[in-house]
């Protein structure tokens, strides 16, 4: 096995540090707790949730479009607030990159498909801005992984050639995107397993 001296990291957040914002299990819990027909309202969500994570529609207009088809007894902001409110931190990994980035002040960026306010919420929640020294997200950037021009922005955004970055992602497919490119790139299974791959990056020659 090569040793890896990589100059800037590249992580997921949804399935790295966090769960992932608006996955499945959670809308499936919403649309029991509002009493929303599931098929209905995922049928649309896979409609217009692209567009939402690259910003071309508000969190208002997607739930507009996926809920408020027909009349309610709630209104959005009770629908905004639950769904804030299935993000939840995983296990370890959140403090110990913060402590990890701490350590050896390598540049660490989030790369990753979020729509615009549950991202937003997301870094001040949790406190991301402690181990990310940017964010590049689907929301801000107008392109989703495994899109190949999300790949090449990041590296231009960090003026980086791929060899001299890492990348971590829950998805192998978006892991294999990655790897297409020349970066080095690592299926996230678990705490244990991303850290010791950390542990084998010699970094020792960037913490001056």
């Amino acid at each position: 096995m090569n040793v890896l001296s990589p100059r800037v990291i590249f992580l997921d957040v949804g399935g790295v540090l966090l769960n992932n914002a608006w996955g499945h299990e959670s809308r499936t819990v919403f649309c029991q707790n509002f009493n929303l027909n599931y098929k209905e309202f995922e049928v649309l969500h896979q409609f217009v949730f692209n567009l939402y994570e690259i910003g071309k529609i508000s969190l208002d207009e997607y739930i507009e479009t996926t809920v408020f088809n027909h009349p309610r007894t709630f209104d959005k902001e009770e629908v905004r607030e639950f769904m804030f409110s299935q993000s939840v931190l995983l296990p370890n990994m959140l403090q110990w990159l913060i402590e990890w980035k701490a350590k050896y002040k390598i540049p660490v960026f989030s790369l990753n498909n979020e729509g615009k306010e549950l991202n937003n919420y997301r870094i001040e929640k949790f406190g991301l801005h402690r181990c990310f020294d940017g964010f590049i997200s689907s929301c801000e950037v107008g392109m989703r992984k495994p899109d190949p021009e999300m790949y090449k922005l990041a590296r231009g955004i960090v003026q980086m050639q791929p060899h001299e970055c890492a990348y971590f992602d829950d998805r192998i497919m978006l892991v294999n995107a990655a790897a297409k490119h020349g970066i080095h790139s690592f299926h996230h299974q678990d705490f244990e397993s991303t850290k010791k791959i950390f542990d084998s990056f010699t970094i020792q020659s960037h913490n001056e």
